[in-house]
């Protein structure tokens, strides 16, 4: 049995969003997989938002879902890590770079390698190697910066939007950014 840890920040709008869609889809679709959400910032217990627990009832999810902070165990228990942005992943894989292999944004993994992960995977390479000259205090050419600015407006946004804070509607604006992934990783299971 496949099992999915969906990530955000707080773990109290979008990933709880993700799991419980999860669940309810995937149990629709027949499919075996557990599920879990954490948050890398997201203290143990909390609530998740009223707009995210309204979305799930709506949709007929379960909404009992209490925050969770990552941590080891729950990084080493998933088969597939979905952070909702990249800087979700970054974070993650710098608390724990065992996981690199397994963790990617939800919509880097669903919408497959279009090329946009060889140009993310340059772009992350020519930060690392900025980052290091300007650490050792060598200027940064103009031509190194064009290449980023190249890269930044080639690399495809492949965040989740985070409603936080926002209305009900801005909420279901998400949810069905979520829903409509879900299904497609749906399908990208159903063909692995």
């Amino acid at each position: 049995m496949l099992r999915i840890l969906f990530v955000c920040t707080g773990n109290t709008c979008r990933s709880p969003l993700a799991e419980g869609l999860m669940r309810k889809l995937a149990g629709d679709a027949g499919m075996a997989v557990e599920v879990r959400s954490a948050g890398v910032y997201a203290s143990n217990g909390s609530p998740i938002s009223n707009h995210s627990a309204h979305i799930l009832r709506e949709k007929g999810a379960s909404d009992a879902i209490r925050s969770s902070s990552i941590h080891s165990d729950n990084v080493q228990w998933a088969d597939l890590i979905l952070t909702m942005t990249q800087s979700h992943k970054q974070a993650l894989i710098q608390h724990f770079p065992d996981v690199v292999g397994k963790t990617f944004t939800f919509k880097e993994y669903t919408n497959g390698d279009s090329g946009a992960s060889l140009i993310q995977q340059e772009r992350e390479e020519l930060i690392a190697e900025l980052s290091l000259k300007q650490a050792l205090g060598h200027e940064i050419t103009e031509a190194e910066k064009e290449r980023y600015y190249e890269l930044e407006r080639r690399v495809p946004n492949i965040d989740i939007s985070d409603p936080f804070g926002g209305s009900l509607e801005r909420y279901r604006m998400t949810a069905a950014e979520i829903e409509q992934e879900i299904h497609k990783l749906i399908s990208c299971l159903h063909r692995s």
